[in-house]
């Protein structure tokens, strides 16, 4: 059994879902031994222009507020026919007060005719460690938008992100947690962690 990597860590995002599905994937990928949770912090503003940027933001204050380790991510859906948007501005494609389904609903509006649906999950996933040091990484998967929601699983965009001939929201947890580019950029924060 490989030691994990980091000891205790805290998983720098307010959204239990992406929570519950971080914790998962560091505690099962042997990256950190105990997340530490029910632990407050003040919002973090995430304004800067890429993925990395709003990653790093995140991990960084979350982890002066705590004095622990600080894991984060920030994910962007890099649509090909909308020239790569929404990429940083996923969460928010519907406007500052968007939700799950108002962001797939403003996303199928937008494609709405369009054929070509190619389309790719890119995340970027920061440790800031307990010495100060800084661990970046990335994930990508390749998917395309489907036209309709299909799904009852995952959270976001997973109801119309298909990889093959399924939603990411019609795949049990365990499946998606093995293919997902969450789970790609975790294993290699893992990968560089360990070869440290």
């Amino acid at each position: 059994m490989t030691r994990p990597a980091i000891s205790r860590a805290v998983v720098a995002s307010k959204n239990a879902d992406k929570i519950k599905e971080m914790e998962t994937l560091l505690v099962d990928g042997q990256v950190v031994r105990e997340v530490v949770s029910g632990l407050d912090w003040p919002d973090v503003i995430e304004d800067a222009p890429t993925l990395e940027g709003n990653a790093l933001l995140k991990a960084r204050a979350v982890a002066r507020a705590t004095g622990l380790a600080a894991i984060a991510d920030d994910t962007g859906l890099e649509v090909d026919a909308l020239d790569g948007s929404p990429g940083v501005h996923t969460a928010r494609f519907a406007g500052p007060h968007a939700t799950y389904r108002s962001n797939v609903a403003a996303l199928l509006s937008a494609l709405e005719g369009v054929e070509e649906r190619t389309a790719r999950f890119r995340t970027v996933v920061v440790a800031i460690l307990e010495d100060g040091c800084e661990v970046l990484a990335e994930g990508v998967l390749d998917g395309e938008i489907t036209t309709a929601p299909s799904g009852s699983g995952g959270f976001g965009y997973d109801p119309v992100f298909a990889v093959g001939e399924r939603t990411l929201a019609e795949m049990d947890e365990e499946e998606k947690n093995r293919i997902s580019h969450r789970a790609r950029a975790i294993e290699a924060l893992a990968d560089t962690l360990r070869s440290r």
